[in-house]
């Protein structure tokens, strides 16, 4: 017996939640909006909620044929949604406004598989007071995500300041040495800091996943 359905174009696999607690999600770039609608109608008949899809640009999710929320600044749809509780903390600093894209993209996943999120907006290191004003919030959270584009310091600062793990996100925010988020990536592989850890360049989703697991009560 197959644990995936062969759509042609995708086999859905339909055993991820009984293997990893979560759902498929569906990454949409690249993805047609027919082969959006076909594999979230397969995996809603077989019974899930809150299905999650990333990377939407708005032409694309304006040919969605399905109940979702979308966040065009994000680029995420949340298909066939119903409200879920929140447990936990999860606190997503990002460093200045132009990160909020990457931002987003992490506390909406966060807040999908059902961690309770505190947005920490415009944080950066450049004005460092605008952080240290938002330490009792950092100190409250189970988990930190630190999106930071240009040198990428953002996270080796939290790091330094909290007892929790500190997930960086580097974004591809930057003039031109900061080679696409290059530079972001390796100055937060290098943190000095300890209990820092590093996502792709712009890969707010996986930040988001990864902080939703270790904020999440075990068992849960």
């Amino acid at each position: 017996m197959h644990n995936y359905e062969d759509l042609g174009y995708a086999k859905v696999d339909l055993h991820r939640k009984k293997r990893q607690g979560t759902a498929e999600v569906i990454y949409g770039a690249g993805k047609t909006a027919a082969q959006i609608n076909g594999i979230v109608g397969t995996l809603h008949t077989n019974g899930e909620h809150n299905i999650i899809v990333t990377r939407v640009d708005s032409e694309k999710a304006a040919l969605l044929e399905f109940p979702h929320n979308y966040s065009e600044q994000a680029g995420f749809v949340l298909a066939y949604p119903v409200e879920i509780p929140l447990t936990g903390c999860v606190a997503v600093a990002g460093a200045g406004t132009s990160d909020l894209k990457v931002c987003e993209e992490a506390a909406l996943t966060c807040e999908a598989l059902g961690s309770k999120v505190e947005r920490l907006y415009d944080v950066g290191v450049a004005g460092i007071h605008r952080l240290l004003d938002k330490l009792e919030i950092l100190e409250q959270a189970n988990v930190i995500v630190a999106v930071a584009g240009m040198e990428g310091a953002l996270p080796s600062v939290v790091g330094g300041l909290v007892s929790v793990p500190v997930i960086g996100v580097p974004t591809s925010v930057g003039y031109g040495a900061s080679f696409g988020g290059v530079t972001a990536l390796l100055a937060m592989l290098n943190s000095c800091a300890s209990g820092v850890s590093v996502v792709n360049i712009d890969n707010g989703f996986g930040a988001g996943f990864l902080a939703h697991r270790i904020n999440k009560p075990r068992g849960s």
